[in-house]
């Protein structure tokens, strides 16, 4: 290995979102750091990395729940449907009961008690725009401060407040009735509220300890000599609000708790807003920030006792979400799928396939980018991944630096958008939409942006050869004197069989016999390995999948005689294909003919990933399962493809795990903490009176939501997506409500602005100076001069913008498929 090279193993490609996961072991302290803080932290951090841990086996139950009721209940329905319903009952099977309440119970006592184990890793996430710039020193004594007087008192009051909120649901046998069938006891979900924020509390300390080591031993003496003073005064501020009468001053505190704003409402919201904006950008992270600054401005604009109700129920009903819960399941899979090393395999085969054309190798990034965008929905691990499989080949080809560095860094954020995006499902509950119709909303436009990067790379190298030469001939792979015909028939095997499972997917089959599509397409998988194998049965098998493909025609001709014109066109399709495959029928084939050895690798990366992903996602858009349900499946299945590729052990399994609880608690905690905020935010008012402010402006509802896109557009430079989407979206949200756009409803206008947000997000992520995709690139491609990855960027920039220039003309485009889906 070159010096030049990078050794993925080494890589820690987990999340784009995690900047600065700690590096020492749980319990591992600085050796000169002062003595008696060092068995402390070390303490706390065991007992978090342990609880971490514990917790994160939550999935593994998690996953078995969801996956027996999905199992359970389409049996069920497919034995109905056949006329077997006793069989079905006398089996167990049928829909359940418990399990929705259970999995989503599991979901948030999963992210809320290991939130002490994420802040312990470095997880929780900061926009460190300014941060990153300051000296150790300073960044040391702004983050002591601020654990010191924003976090302690915050966590504190988080822990007792819902330690009584639990007490309440325990004492009184509080169940879930009011959305659940079964009606299970709350209390034990909800322990994971007080034992979290405990957890939480207590790591605050290791951090200030940590702070003070960090800004050197002069200041820290001042920090210390400081710290009697300042417990004193936490136990009176604690013991001062909820029990006054005990403690001097007690009353006259209460008495200042009660709200009496000079200042109206909706003022004191902007002012928050305002608070907001300058306080993350100093560094602190933006949960813990969004917490404090919510209980600081409810106090002052309303009183404790609603911010504290407002803050427990607001998490309590982010734990409850249903819609969240596919957050980790959907974390898990893509982990697990890229620990399998599939991407890898998939990515070697279509570069030898397509090692023949002009710009090969773009072609094979962007197709594995968006099968691998739509397994995890991470850019940070497609932009890496990508990087390190075809970087020193494009290199080594002679690929321009500048079209291949904006080929991958653009094909890698293609996992924002295309579902199943993990963006879009914390999108829906803030919009107050189906994360359904989000996926079926961002599937064209998806498909949209990877066609116009696909045209415009290939497009380049038409024009210019240069740019993407054919593949050296020691990089080309032996092929059959008829390649071309091996070529066409694999496209016409592909084809038929995913129509074939198509049909299964719709339940076509399952009127004739139970199970009908699994056994149809078992039989259909095993003619065409068969054909595949042997020439005479290709010879057999090939006019057969013609005819399939027009009687196709026949059987999807409307009632009112009108004719099915994507079977047509598939038809037509299928007919050209067996034209230029023609030649397996001459003499020659006999001996000259055969499938090449790079269609087994071919199919061996590309067939268990895309079926995984096809039924994970095909049955999200068809209505068949949840999104969460989906996940689960998919977690499963992807696990399954770990351990038939031999890749699965128990030490790499639990490493998933613990990747995935990271970025399930990263993107979890600041989901409850910005609620929080956005609840108490709009309890001001301010929501309202700048909608009506912005409206008074006389300004076009477009030209209005033209600024609402500029502004996300410039906030994407230092923010990541989570921020934007669940502070500032909710902010902008009732302005945008209020436009009147194409004479769009509001559930049509928020599905549309949703997709408009990711896809805006995306380009972003594309636009230097801040463009975070390029940092990954350049740290697993070092020979690439940062100027050439930008320049590179900026070309699809320009090409992102104009899908979504496409996106805010044609709204259809968005949603025709929804509409279509739903039957609407």
């Amino acid at each position: 290995m070159t010096a030049d090279e990078v050794n993925p193993e080494e890589l820690e490609i987990a999340d784009e979102l995690i900047a600065e996961r700690r590096a020492e072991a749980p319990g591992e302290t600085p050796e000169d750091m002062t003595a008696w803080q060092r068995p402390i932290t070390g303490a706390i951090d065991v007992i978090n990395y342990r609880a971490g841990q514990l917790i994160s086996l939550l999935m593994v139950p998690l996953i078995a729940v969801v996956v027996f009721e999905v199992i359970s209940r389409n049996s069920f329905a497919i034995l109905q449907n056949a006329g077997f319903e006793d069989l079905a009952r006398s089996l167990g099977l049928g829909p359940t009961l418990w399990v929705y309440d259970t999995s989503r119970m599991l979901a948030g006592v999963l992210f809320m008690a290991a939130a002490g184990y994420g802040l312990m890793r470095g997880v929780h996430i900061r926009a460190d725009f300014l941060y990153r710039n300051w000296s150790d020193k300073t960044q040391a004594t702004v983050d002591a401060t601020l654990y010191l007087f924003f976090f302690m008192p915050s966590m504190i009051f988080f822990t007792i407040v819902s330690a009584e909120f639990w007490w309440l649901a325990f004492s009184r046998g509080e169940t879930m009735q009011i959305d659940s069938a079964w009606g299970p006891l709350l209390w034990p979900a909800r322990l994971a509220m007080p034992i979290g924020g405990f957890l939480l509390m207590l790591q605050g300390i290791p951090e200030i300890f940590r702070a003070f080591h960090k800004m050197g031993k002069a200041r820290e003496r001042w920090f210390v000599r400081f710290l009697p003073i300042y417990l004193v005064g936490l136990i009176w501020l604690v013991l001062a609000i909820w029990t006054p009468e005990l403690v001097p001053g007690g009353e006259w505190f209460t008495d200042i708790m009660k709200a009496r704003p000079g200042l109206s409402k909706p003022t004191i919201g902007l002012i928050m807003l305002l608070a907001m904006l300058f306080v993350i950008f100093i560094g602190f992270p933006i949960s813990f920030t969004l917490i404090f600054l919510a209980f600081v401005f409810g106090i002052w604009g309303a009183n404790f006792k609603l911010t504290t109700l407002l803050m427990t129920l607001n998490t309590n009903s982010t734990m409850l979400n249903d819609q969240l819960m596919a957050v980790p399941l959907f974390v898990l899979m893509g982990i697990v799928m890229e620990a399998a090393g599939l991407m890898e395999r998939l990515f070697a085969s279509i570069q030898m396939i397509m090692a023949r054309v002009r710009g090969a190798l773009f072609i094979a990034v962007l197709i594995v980018s968006t099968i691998f965008a739509a397994a995890t929905g991470i850019v940070g691990a497609s932009v890496t991944l990508l990087g390190i499989m075809a970087g020193a080949t494009m290199s080594r080809s002679g690929y321009n630096v500048q079209l291949a560095a904006g080929c991958i860094t653009a094909g890698g954020t293609l996992g924002i958008l295309i579902p199943p995006s993990i963006m879009l499902i914390v999108m829906g509950p803030v919009l107050e939409v189906s994360t359904l119709d989000l996926f079926r909303g961002a599937f064209i436009p998806g498909a949209l942006l990877a066609s116009l990067y696909l045209i415009y790379t290939l497009g380049r190298c038409w024009i210019n050869p240069d740019l993407g030469p054919i593949l050296a001939e020691e990089d080309q792979p032996d092929t059959s004197r008829f390649y071309g015909a091996e070529v066409v028939l694999i496209c016409l095997g592909v084809l038929t069989i995913c129509r074939v499972f198509g049909l299964g997917l719709g339940g076509t089959f399952g009127a004739v016999i139970p199970f009908g599509g699994l056994i149809v397409l078992a039989a259909t998988l095993a003619l065409a390995y068969a054909a595949y194998r042997k020439l005479n049965v290709l010879r057999i098998v090939l006019p057969l999948a013609v005819l399939f493909h027009l009687y196709m025609i026949v059987a999807n001709i409307g009632a009112d005689g009108s004719l099915p014109v994507w079977s047509i066109v598939f038809a037509a399709f299928t007919m050209l294909l067996a034209y230029l495959a023609r030649a397996i029928y001459s003499t020659e084939a006999n001996s000259g003919f055969y499938f090449s050895q790079l269609w087994d690798e071919f199919f061996a990366g590309l067939m268990p990933p895309t079926i995984l992903i096809s039924f994970a996602l095909g049955s999200i858009l068809l209505g068949l399962a949840t999104p969460a349900e989906a996940a689960a499946m998919g977690a499963f299945g992807a696990i399954l493809l770990s351990i038939a590729y031999r890749k699965f052990t128990m030490p790499s399994f639990f490493d998933s795990l613990i990747k995935a609880l990271e970025i399930t608690v990263l993107i979890m905690f600041l989901v409850a903490a910005s609620n929080f905020f956005g609840a108490q935010f709009s309890a001001l008012g301010t929501p309202k009176m700048m909608t009506e402010l912005l409206l008074g402006l006389d300004m076009p509802p477009y030209l209005i939501l033209v600024l609402v896109m500029a502004l996300i557009f410039l906030l994407g430079w230092p923010l990541e997506w989570v921020p934007i989407v669940l502070i500032v979206v909710p902010i902008l949200l009732p302005t945008v409500e209020a436009l009147d756009i194409y004479g769009l409803e509001r559930y049509d206008l928020m599905v549309w602005f949703g997709i408009l947000v990711a896809v805006n997000l995306q380009t972003a992520w594309l636009s230097p100076p801040v463009a975070l995709s390029a940092y990954f690139l350049k740290g697993v491609v070092p020979n690439w001069d940062l100027k050439d990855i930008y320049l590179g960027m900026m070309q699809f920039m320009l090409v992102q913008l104009l899908g979504l220039i496409l996106l805010f003309i044609f709204p259809q485009l968005v949603l025709w498929l929804p509409a279509a889906m739903s039957g609407n």
